[in-house]
């Protein structure tokens, strides 16, 4: 294996796929990068087994500068390599096989030389594309991760709430994701009909965020093991989530007995100055709302307390006071994007919703908690 190619694109596309790989995986060769040189192109593998990305440098781009004197393959420690290909300081790069494993890399005047692993010990990874497929434009699914992603539950003990239930019929698809006192909905119109109903692992959807660019457009690819995401010449894959995700739809209320519409900007800064005093080092907010007020309070025995009256636009039914994690709804609110929010009550204890009141497409519901004066 021998081949030059630009240190910046390399270093790009290393970088990309590196963000797969876990540090402490059993598997040795998981630790570092697949590089497989072929005649006309470099092929780029990172995998931790449950989230896996490739991405392809063609030699018929003039950008990346790619001339192969000899094709091979090698794995190569990730932390090792990018290190080493950060610190050469010029513009092309060369990397050669020069016995067995042992690899030199050398720009300018600068050589290193690193022991790898053999391609044959990296696990085989199957990147066959789904039969079910369908575009989405960047923008649009960047907004349907950062708008559940941060709902799902980071335990363990029912891992299908780790993940975002998408679930698709004809060309609606609904992304729906809960810990089980919070809960965030995201409604998309496909171009495509497919039918489909998968879990995918929060921290993979994550890791796409990271990839894409606002401007492109990605090609997702799912089967009933498996979800892909193309950008361009880069592929993340990862598995899904085993389990039946739970019947959420029936706990959104569809009736409401107390309606506040306020601007997001001031009920996210009311909130954030009233969370400051925790209780327990959990910050419990309480509203008071009347036809002629609203309150925001909090108190906490060993801190204080601290009350402020919201600047509101409208509120509609009989008085109403409730209580609810101000972490939670301050997440809520801050990825509605909104300019004007509406708040959708059914009663001092039950599950509320919040709305983007531009935007019907995206719901966030919120369970309250009980408080003992």
């Amino acid at each position: 294996m021998n081949f030059k190619i630009s240190k910046r694109v390399f270093y790009s596309a290393l970088n990309t796929v590196s963000r797969a790989i876990s540090s402490n995986s059993p598997l040795p060769a998981l630790s570092g990068i697949k590089i497989e040189v072929n005649q006309d192109s470099i092929v780029l593998t990172g995998s931790d087994s449950d989230i896996s990305i490739q991405t392809t440098l063609k030699g018929s781009d003039e950008e990346i500068n790619l001339i192969v004197k000899e094709t091979g393959s090698i794995v190569i420690e990730a932390k090792y390599i990018l290190e080493i290909v950060r610190k050469i300081d010029a513009d092309e790069i060369e990397l050669e096989i020069v016995d067995g494993s042992l690899t030199k890399i050398s720009g300018m005047s600068a050589e290193f030389r690193i022991n790898g692993m053999r391609a044959l010990d990296y696990p085989a990874i199957d990147f066959t594309r789904p039969g079910q497929q369908f575009e989405m434009d960047a923008d649009v699914l960047l907004k349907v991760i950062s708008q559940t992603t941060f709902a799902t539950s980071d335990r363990e003990t029912r891992p299908v709430l780790t993940g975002v239930n998408m679930k698709c019929s004809g060309k609606r698809l609904e992304c729906v994701a809960t810990d089980s006192y919070r809960l965030a909905r995201k409604i998309v119109d496909l171009t495509s009909e497919n039918n489909f109903n998968i879990t995918i692992p929060a921290k993979s959807l994550n890791e796409v965020s990271k990839t894409i660019a606002q401007d492109s457009s990605v090609l997702i690819a799912v089967s009933d093991k498996k979800a892909q995401f193309w950008i361009g010449e880069t592929v993340i894959q990862t598995r899904l989530i085993d389990g039946a995700y739970p019947e959420t739809a029936r706990l959104i209320p569809t009736e409401f007995a107390h309606e506040l519409t306020v601007d997001s900007r001031d009920m996210l800064n009311a909130i954030d100055r009233a969370s400051f005093i925790k209780n327990e080092g959990i910050s419990i907010v309480k509203l008071s709302a009347n036809s002629e007020e609203v309150v925001i309070s909090s108190k906490s025995q060993e801190v204080g307390s601290s009350v402020e009256n919201l600047n509101i636009l409208t509120y509609e039914g009989n008085p109403l006071e409730i209580s609810f994690s101000g972490k939670y709804v301050f997440e809520a609110i801050r990825v509605l994007s909104a300019t004007t929010i509406k708040i959708l009550f059914s009663g001092e204890m039950k599950p509320f919703v919040i709305r983007n009141t531009d935007d019907d497409s995206i719901l966030q519901l919120v369970l309250p908690v009980r408080t003992y004066s």
